[in-house]
């Protein structure tokens, strides 16, 4: 049995603190960024138009991930401590949140440019379990999102929060929502799904909406909210991004034929 006692601090340097959360955000958006550019083969799109696109992008994540889970997670403490809401470094992101972000900040972006904006949501989505890999080992380090208890022989007991072994779904959301969806979605860009902008954003929001709620049932419910008709709030939203991404496949799909 694992025993986590991590320190999420990666390193100090005097009196600042460098995190393993920071860090993953930091190299998700990195790796996901170079591994974009080795994708682009539309010859109207170039490196330096997606280049140029990075900084909506990341304010996307960041503003959308915050706002979600200020409104979703634990909007009666924000509300309360207003000024926390600025305190991104102490953590609190919704995926949801920083996913509806960057559907925005492309929108804008790509009107801007006048682009398909799906040619670059199609990019993101392939290149999203990457960061989304990262951020939940980061999850993991850090024990916070922690799973239920478990007598399985991979339990973890996490020191930060009881001498009880648990499951480690963090790990769990790492290996569906990061790997498994990774090599889903690099199967249908070999078979050419990016030439029909849409595709790949829809086949993501449909296999990460089933593993993140599949992965739910081992989590523990965010203490502030807890059940909801039996359901985590994750998974009542990812029932809604589960059917915005049928929605999609279905309409590209149609228009495909």
């Amino acid at each position: 049995m694992f025993i986590n006692n991590f320190d999420p601090v990666a390193l100090s340097i005097f009196s600042l603190e460098i995190r393993w959360y920071s860090l993953a955000y930091i190299f998700g958006i990195l790796i996901g960024w170079k591994y974009c550019k080795k994708l682009i083969v539309e010859k109207k799109i170039s490196h330096s138009l997606f280049d140029d696109f990075i900084p909506f992008l990341i304010l996307g994540v960041i503003i959308g991930g915050r706002i979600g889970y200020v409104l979703l997670y634990n909007f009666n403490y924000y509300i309360k401590n207003f000024h926390e809401i600025f305190f991104i470094w102490e953590g609190g992101m919704s995926f949801h949140g920083g996913a509806i972000g960057v559907f925005l900040s492309t929108l804008i972006y790509c009107k801007k440019k006048k682009i398909n904006k799906f040619i670059f949501l199609d990019l993101i989505s392939v290149s999203a379990p990457i960061g989304l890999f990262l951020g939940r080992i980061a999850n993991f380090i850090n024990s916070e999102l922690y799973g239920k208890v478990s007598s399985l022989p991979w339990s973890v007991i996490f020191i930060k929060i009881d001498d009880i072994p648990r499951h480690p779904s963090q790990l769990y959301e790492a290996l569906f929502e990061g790997l498994v969806l990774f090599f889903i979605l690099n199967y249908f860009v070999k078979k050419n799904y990016l030439k029909t902008p849409g595709i790949i954003s829809s086949i993501f929001l449909i296999f990460y909406s089933i593993f993140r709620f599949l992965v739910e049932f081992f989590r523990i419910p965010d203490e502030q909210i807890g059940y909801i008709l039996n359901l985590t709030m994750g998974q009542i939203i990812s029932i809604v991004f589960l059917f915005w991404g049928i929605y999609l496949f279905s309409k590209k799909n149609y228009e495909k034929v």
